[in-house]
């Protein structure tokens, strides 16, 4: 681990585990098989292209079931002497078959594939898997987000625009916005039905049609890529896949990684403005030199790796949809990277929850900041006097208030001067505080948990 050569395989081996076994190279081979393997069964039992009566199904099905690391090392061995990795894969079930006693049938292995045939289908699989484990991931960050909002939903806190003191909102009413923004990403990246092809060299069965014309090989294709393989067929090709579902997934995921971005610096910056206290863990260190530092390293990890997830995750959807004429290798290469992707995006997630698993609100500091800035209420003490008719209201509120500390007896007396403002309206305003001027932020707390059941 510590001769690892990304961070990923190494420092952050723990928390990527969970996508080895799907990105890795043993994965992509294992998918490989299972598509080789199925697509035989579809030739020989649904399309029955070959005499099937003395074929077991059950050692067709063992080959993919037993499938080792083993298995994809001789794989690996294969591939030097072919120099083609998919090649390679043919080559190794023929093999399979041969010592099974099926050697009948081992030339109707890869039957009128394309390579990309089968690695199309392959990454599909791949990224159908993955998307799954990141919808779990984001789903659990949105329920922490979801607790911290309930937990804080009452707690006004002054609001801040352009880094200044700006009209209240609620603590909770803040982490409900970033709830409602994964959410959406989410739900899209859940629904989605990833897409694959399987129809030959440049995409016409040109193959498929010459030896047998009579099937209707348009609508077998369709069949197989959903009833086999559970995903989403796309006819219109050339000798790859355009790719549009992993373009389609991985905006999604660029939204919400921007959106945990946007969270990891809000947070950042409230733990520093002293909004939030970290939770101290005996014998961490946050300084090698200050001792007293506690710093927000986890939000920081996770914007770093959110952002380095953003910029792999916009080369692939716009390269991925480029092949020079029917097709180019460019896109082979890049593929391989699809796991980094999922990689760095799942370490911001889960350093983002870390994070906010250690933040308690610092409820004194946020009431003094409320306490202080009394200027908030000018906002609404100016709407007022527009509805009443006071001239002037905006100009003769910006010079009360603009550039200046005021306080409470201020403001009082500025509204006890006002001319045609009812007295009982000016009663309420005199009852008015920064802390009580939250508008309906709880009411959207509780209109957002309405809306998502």
């Amino acid at each position: 681990m510590i001769e690892a050569l990304t961070a990923l395989d190494g420092r952050y081996a723990k928390l990527t585990k969970e996508l080895c076994d799907i990105f890795s190279e043993y994965g992509l081979i294992k998918e490989r098989v299972f598509v080789e393997l199925e697509w035989l069964k579809f030739i020989l039992f649904d399309l029955k292209l070959s005499q099937t009566d003395n074929i077991e199904t059950q050692k067709l099905d063992a080959i993919k079931e037993n499938f080792s690391l083993k298995d994809a090392e001789k794989i690996k061995e294969i591939e030097i002497k072919t120099n083609h990795d998919v090649k390679a894969v043919e080559y190794f079930i023929k093999e399979k078959l041969d010592l099974a006693g099926l050697s009948d049938i081992k030339e109707w292995v890869h039957f009128a594939c394309t390579s990309d045939d089968i690695n199309n289908t392959s990454y599909a699989l791949m990224l159908d898997k993955g998307k799954k484990i990141t919808t779990a991931l984001l789903r659990q960050l949105i329920d922490d987000i979801e607790q911290k909002a309930l937990q804080y939903k009452s707690i006004p806190m002054m609001s801040r625009t352009h880094g200044q003191p700006a009209s209240p909102t609620t603590a909770g009413k803040e982490f409900i916005n970033f709830a409602w923004r994964l959410l959406q990403e989410k739900n899209i990246i859940d629904q989605h039905n990833v897409q694959a092809k399987i129809n030959g060299a440049t995409g016409n069965y040109n193959a498929h049609h010459f030896v047998y014309p009579d099937v209707n090989w348009i609508e077998a294709s369709q069949r197989f890529i959903s009833t086999h393989l559970n995903l989403e067929p796309i006819l219109f090709t050339t000798q790859v896949n355009p790719n549009h579902s992993i373009g389609f997934v991985l905006h999604a995921m660029i939204r919400a990684a921007a959106s945990i971005i946007d969270l990891d610096r809000d947070m950042w910056g409230y733990i520093s403005l002293g909004y939030y206290k970290q939770k101290i863990k005996e014998g961490e260190t946050g300084s090698s030199t200050m001792p007293h530092k506690v710093n927000p390293i986890d939000f920081e990890n996770s914007e770093g790796n959110m952002g380095l997830a953003i910029s792999m995750m916009e080369h692939l959807c716009v390269k991925l949809q480029k092949s020079r004429f029917q097709r180019d290798l460019t896109d082979s290469t890049v593929l391989r990277s699809l796991g980094s992707v999922f990689g760095y995006f799942i370490i911001g997630i889960k350093n983002c929850r870390k994070g906010l698993s250690k933040i308690d609100l610092n409820r004194d500091i946020i009431q003094k900041d409320l306490d202080n800035n009394q200027a908030l209420l000018a906002e609404p003490f100016q709407t007022a006097m527009r509805v009443f008719g006071e001239e002037n209201p905006y100009e003769r509120l910006k010079e009360l208030t603009r550039g200046r500390q005021i306080t409470k007896n201020d403001l009082n007396k500025f509204v006890n001067n006002l001319e045609k403002v009812p007295s009982e309206f000016k009663e309420r305003m005199k009852l008015l505080t920064p802390e009580t001027y939250v508008g309906l932020a709880e009411d959207l707390i509780e209109t957002y948990f309405t809306k998502k059941e």
